[in-house]
């Protein structure tokens, strides 16, 4: 191999090892942002995160061992691996488009996911066998395996990090797809060039028309979302962001404005005023005093402005982990109005933070806390309807003081809903050591969610059944429904649940048991 003579005009072989090392790195790059962005859209359109990452990474791995054993069959290595580049350029790039297409036109998210997801596995899987085939095809001198592969990893670090932090903020899923497609075809016409001799007119023609197809989705990236987001959603998209920590979506129909997280419903302009309503006022009715108040979430105001509807209020403390969240339902003229510019208000501090880290950290005490989290469908966010993060919070609370969280429907997740009312139950009490929380169970009925739950909890006894007062204005919340969301029927009422905790994790299985026991 080392007396091998490259052909007339062809680069001269030092040429071609620099361009095999430096395509490596390339290909590691798109290889694994193809398995974030499947990881990201099973995590949208299906749920539960840490499942769906979890069986990705698996699936994409095990297809990568399956490429790199198939890859033996190949007969000319550069050939193959070029081939491999234009596959994985159309494959890749048209993924994400082709998933939110089928999943707006159908509801098919499942196999055409996992279909490609394995045909982009198998062929990245036989890139880097075929590379160092090719290097010592070519006679590269003191070839070393170990060298291919530590630039392989050195790109896989690099997409890690620009993922995150440049990716999904900037292209957004759809255009990255098509980006990263784009690379892999660059990648093959590069090769193309310096491997003049091998490649065929039948390479150079599918290149040029997957490049021709490629840059096409690309020049129309902005429209094919706008398109997909139009059958994804019954009303008019008026905002759509993807921010490193979530897909924000805002639709309007006359007066109507929704907001959308990853593409789930987390108030509707209609009804929202049931949902806050029943969070906030209880536990500010009952709590003795109300001039310091957390809230945790909530980053589109509207807990926030209900809370301001109480005059002893001095200080409101709100942390969202998403910045973006609370600078457009502060800035936008059209979300702040309703929110009532609540985040302008000078009694309200905004720290964009994680609510545990918070929690943790925090030295301040408050009247009132309240959560107004994300649903604990993965584990990211069970562990903040844990025994050990309400203990954390307790630690924050007055000795007289009150905290709530949403605690999902009764109707839809029974056992869910309980066990984090049996959470809250166990969470020990400082002020009554060996003894837990005292707890009060209630909910409503939010036409956009349904029948919805919440759980109060305290040091000192919740006993009292009427609500001292409440703040002029409320369109929904009185005496009467006060009692009425006290009471639960026979199928909501309570259950035998284990309490949830970080090591088990239990509510993670009773909310995603309970929803698909009714939706799937």
């Amino acid at each position: 191999m080392t007396g091998a003579v490259p052909e007339v005009g062809e680069p001269r072989a030092n040429l071609r090892e620099t361009w095999l090392l430096a395509a490596t790195f390339l290909v590691a790059v798109s290889g694994l942002i193809y398995e974030l962005i499947a990881a990201t859209l099973s995590s949208y359109l299906l749920g539960d995160s840490v499942r769906q990452f979890s069986l990705v990474i698996g699936v994409f791995l095990s297809s990568m061992g399956l490429g790199a054993w198939l890859s033996r069959y190949v007969g000319r290595a550069m050939e193959g691996f070029i081939w491999a580049q234009i596959l994985l350029g159309v494959a890749g790039g048209f993924m994400a488009p082709l998933v939110f297409y089928l999943y707006a036109w159908s509801g098919a998210v499942m196999l055409p996911l996992y279909g490609l997801l394995i045909l982009i596995g198998v062929l990245s899987g036989m890139e880097i066998p075929l590379i160092a085939r090719a290097l010592k095809e070519i006679g590269a001198p003191e070839f070393r395996f170990e060298n291919v592969l530590s630039v392989d990893y050195v790109g896989a670090l690099a997409a890690s990090v620009a993922f995150p932090l440049l990716i999904v903020p900037h292209l957004g899923l759809m255009p990255a797809s098509l980006t990263f497609g784009a690379l892999n075809l660059l990648v093959a016409g590069l090769s193309l060039w310096v491997f003049r001799a091998v490649a065929s007119r039948v390479a150079v023609v599918i290149w040029a028309l997957a490049l021709a197809l490629t840059l096409a989705g690309l020049v129309q990236a902005e429209r094919l979302v706008s398109v997909a987001e139009a059958n994804l959603f019954e009303d008019d998209i008026i905002l759509s962001e993807a921010t490193p920590y979530q897909q924000i979506t805002v639709t309007r129909y006359r007066e109507r404005t929704r907001l959308f997280l990853d593409y789930s419903i987390q108030f509707d302009s209609l009804d929202e005023h049931r949902y806050h309503e029943s969070l906030v006022h209880p536990a500010m009715a009952l709590a003795p005093r109300r001039r310091d108040v957390l809230i945790l979430g909530g980053g589109d105001g509207m807990a926030a402005r209900e809370v301001l509807k109480w005059q002893e209020v001095e200080h409101v403390t709100l942390v969202d982990l998403d910045p973006r969240v609370t600078a457009l339902f502060r800035d936008h003229p059209d979300l702040s109005a309703l929110n009532d510019h609540s985040l302008s208000d000078p009694r309200v501090v905004i720290h964009n933070m994680d609510a545990w880290q918070f929690a943790d950290g925090s030295d301040q005490v408050f009247d009132v806390i309240i959560i107004d989290l994300p649903d604990p469908k993965n584990l990211a966010l069970s562990k903040l309807y844990s025994r050990q993060f309400y203990g954390a919070l307790v630690e924050r609370l007055s000795g007289q003081g009150v905290m709530v969280t949403q605690a999902g429907s009764p109707l839809f997740a029974r056992e869910a809903f309980w066990s984090i009312a049996a959470t809250l139950e166990a969470t020990r009490n400082p002020q009554a050591p060996g003894l837990g929380l005292s707890v009060r169970p209630y909910h409503a009925y939010v036409p956009s969610f349904g029948d919805w739950g919440f759980v109060m909890a305290a040091p000192q006894a919740l006993s009292a059944q009427n609500l001292p007062h409440l703040p002029n204005g409320l369109r929904f919340l009185d005496p009467r429904v006060w009692q009425a969301a006290q009471v639960f029927g026979g199928d909501t009422g309570p259950v035998a649940v284990e309490e949830n905790s970080i090591q088990s994790h239990a509510l993670v299985g009773y909310y995603l048991d309970g929803w698909a026991r009714w939706f799937e």
